[in-house]
C-alpha cells in the first residue's frame, strides 16, 4: 500500500510557474514508476508526465518544453516543475504510483488565470 500526498497547487497568472510536490509513503518508492496526471472540468484524466524508476521521462506533447518531472528516491518525493503556464493547464493534478498495482493521491488544483 502506498499513500500519496500532493501539494503546491494554486492560482497563477498565465506565463507563471508552479512546482507540484508528491510525498509517498513506504519503503518501495524507488521501484515505482511515478507520474503526474491531470483532469480538467468535463474532460478525461490524462497523463502529463511520467518518470521510471531509472529516471527515464516522458511527457504529453502539450507540456513538452514547459514541464519537468523529477524524483528524489531518498526523500520519497516526485516533483512537477511547471513553467510558462497557460489557461488550458488549469486542472486538478494527481500523483500516480505504478508497480503492478496503481495508487493515486487526492489531487491538487492548479488554476491559471489572469
Amino acid at each position: 500500500q502506498v499513500q500519496l500526498v500532493e501539494s503546491g497547487g494554486g492560482l497563477v497568472q498565465p506565463g507563471g510557474s508552479l512546482r507540484l510536490s508528491c510525498a509517498a509513503s513506504g519503503t518501495m518508492f524507488r521501484i515505482y514508476a511515478m507520474g503526474w496526471y491531470r483532469q480538467a472540468p468535463g474532460k478525461q484524466r490524462e497523463l502529463v508526465a511520467a518518470i521510471s524508476p531509472g529516471g527515464s521521462r516522458n511527457y504529453a506533447d502539450s507540456v513538452k518544453g514547459r514541464f519537468i518531472i523529477s524524483r528524489d528516491n531518498d526523500k520519497n518525493m516526485v516533483y512537477l516543475q511547471m513553467n510558462s503556464l497557460k489557461p488550458e493547464d488549469t486542472a486538478v493534478y494527481y500523483c500516480n504510483a505504478n508497480y503492478g498495482a496503481e495508487y493515486w493521491g487526492q489531487g491538487t488544483l492548479v488554476t491559471v488565470s489572469s
